[in-house]
């Protein structure tokens, strides 16, 4: 991450020595867009906040290891779909997960639907997207990572074809 900072401090000392009034105006849009999307941000970060707190990874491993895979499947997709976490904490969460005997098509629920799909995140998305939008993108992610995670039940032995 740091080289990326790196080279984006590179590249804008560039274009301010390139061209001086482009890169102003430039900064100047970035800083609209960054205002006009603020309250929407911070909704998403309070939001965030609160269903961490609400959803502790140990409550979550009790109720992914209930007996019914195809039920914790479904629980685990939608837990994911709320929840939002970076992917350096999602996966070692994924890792414990595994350690307390979750199967590995439940933890690929989990994991994908917590990257793709973002009903915490739609107030912005659908800012940038519009609604109709964000709700097809949203539908299509569950149903793919609810796909991905039944192939991934089949290739660990977890349910037969």
């Amino acid at each position: 991450m740091l080289i990326l900072y790196l080279v984006t401090f590179i590249l804008f000392f560039i274009s301010f020595f390139i061209n001086k009034q482009k890169t102003i105006k430039a900064l100047k849009i970035a800083y609209k867009k960054f205002i006009n999307i603020a309250p929407a941000f911070l909704t998403m970060l309070i939001f965030i906040s609160i269903v961490i707190y609400l959803f502790p990874h140990e409550l979550i491993v009790k109720y992914l290891g209930i007996g019914n895979k195809y039920l914790s499947l479904i629980f685990a997709s939608l837990i994911g779909s709320i929840t939002i976490m970076p992917g350096f904490i999602a996966f070692p969460l994924a890792g414990i997960l595994r350690e307390q005997g979750i199967p590995y098509m439940v933890i690929s629920a989990f994991t994908t639907t917590l990257m793709l799909v973002g009903i915490i995140t739609f107030p912005i998305e659908k800012e940038f997207l519009g609604v109709k939008i964000t709700i097809i993108r949203n539908v299509i992610c569950f149903i793919i990572a609810i796909i991905v995670a039944l192939f991934m039940g089949v290739a660990f032995g977890e349910i037969g074809i």
